[in-house]
C-alpha cells in the first residue's frame, strides 16, 4: 500500500516505536459534520482517535463505522466508547502542556488569567482581549523560538508531521487563534478550554456520551487503514466520510488514491470532509472559521 506515517503510531520523534496514543481527546469540531452531512440515519464513516466524533454522530442518529490504523489509538476509542473509560493524555496533549507551561512565563497566560479570558461570552470583547493582552511581543517571541523550523518543535516532532506545518507557523497560529475568538464565544467553547487551558469546559462530561437506545447501532469499530478499507468497500457503500486530517504526513501518492477510493466509497451526493494544519492553497481555508477548535488552515467539505 501507499504508506503513512499514521500506521507507526508515533507523533514525536524521541518515542519508541511502540505505537501510543496520539490523541486523548480531539481537535476537531464536530458541529462541521453536522451542518454538512446528510440527515440523521445516513451511514458514515470517520477516524476513531480519541472516539470523541464518533460518538456525538452517532448520538446525533448516524450509523456510525469509526476506523484507526494506530492500534493503540483504537484500543483506547474502544475503551471511552464502551466502557465509559475517563480521557488520558496522548502525545498530542504533552506538546500542549509544555507549550503552556512555557506561555505561563507570561502573565496574561497564566491559568487564572486565562480562566477569566475563557469565561467571556462576547466575541468582540475577546478579539479587544487577545490583541491587547494575550498577542503581545512576549507570546511572539515564545511561538518563533517554538515552532519555527529552527525551534524546539523541529526536535520533537518526527519530520513527516512537521512538513506539514508551515514555515512561520507562529505567525499562522496567532492568525488562527485570533480568527476564531472574534467569532466563537469562549464561555460555551469546549476546544477554547482544551487548547488554552488544558481544561475541560466545566460541565462538559468527561466521557463520549453513546447513544444506548434499542434503536440505535453503537458504533462499529475497525482496524485498519482508512484508504485501504474505502477501496475495499462495496461502491456508494457511505453516505458521508469525516477522515480528520489523514493526509496531513502521507506524500501526493497516498493523497491521489485517496481520493479516488472515496469516490469510490462515498454515493454521488454524498459529503466527505477533510481537515489539514497547512496553510490554505488557492482554494481558501474552507469551513476552517467555522470549526471552534481554531488550529486548522483548511477544513474541506466536498459534495460528491
Amino acid at each position: 500500500m501507499t504508506t503513512t506515517p499514521w500506521s507507526e503510531g508515533r507523533l514525536l520523534s524521541l518515542q519508541t516505536r511502540r505505537p501510543r496514543v496520539l490523541f486523548g481527546r480531539m481537535y476537531e469540531d464536530p458541529a462541521v459534520e453536522l451542518a454538512a452531512f446528510p440527515p440523521p440515519g445516513a451511514r458514515v464513516l470517520c477516524i476513531a482517535s480519541a472516539g470523541d466524533t464518533a460518538a456525538t454522530l452517532a448520538a446525533a442518529g448516524y450509523d456510525v463505522t469509526a476506523i484507526d490504523v494506530n492500534p493503540a489509538q483504537l484500543d483506547y476509542a474502544r475503551a471511552r466508547l464502551t466502557a465509559a473509560a475517563p480521557a488520558t493524555t496522548g502525545s498530542a496533549e504533552h506538546l500542549l502542556a509544555a507549550g503552556r507551561t512555557v506561555a505561563a512565563v507570561l502573565p496574561a497566560w497564566r491559568p487564572a488569567a486565562l480562566e477569566r479570558f475563557l469565561r467571556l461570552d462576547d466575541p468582540a470583547a475577546q478579539a479587544h482581549h487577545w490583541h491587547r493582552h494575550l498577542d503581545g511581543p512576549g507570546l511572539r517571541l515564545l511561538l518563533a523560538a517554538t515552532l519555527r523550523p529552527a525551534g524546539t518543535l523541529a526536535a520533537a516532532v518526527r519530520p513527516a508531521f512537521l512538513d506539514v506545518l508551515p514555515r512561520r507557523f507562529d505567525t499562522a497560529l496567532r492568525a488562527r487563534l485570533a480568527r476564531g475568538l472574534a467569532r466563537h464565544p469562549n464561555a460555551d467553547n469546549p476546544f477554547a478550554w482544551r487548547l488554552l487551558l488544558g481544561r475541560e469546559l466545566p460541565g462538559t462530561p468527561t466521557t463520549p456520551s453513546t447513544p444506548s437506545t434499542p434503536t440505535t447501532a453503537p458504533v462499529r469499530l475497525l482496524a485498519g487503514d482508512v484508504l485501504q478499507h474505502l477501496e475495499r468497500s462495496p461502491a456508494r457503500h457511505y453516505d458521508a466520510v469525516t477522515l480528520s486530517n489523514v493526509l496531513d504526513g502521507p506524500g501526493p501518492a497516498f493523497a491521489h488514491r485517496l481520493r479516488a477510493a472515496v469516490g469510490h466509497a462515498v454515493r454521488p451526493g454524498g459529503t466527505a470532509v477533510l481537515r489539514s494544519i497547512r496553510e490554505p492553497g488557492p482554494a481558501g481555508p474552507g469551513a476552517a472559521a467555522q470549526d471552534r477548535s481554531l488550529l486548522w488552515g483548511v477544513v474541506r467539505v466536498l459534495r460528491l
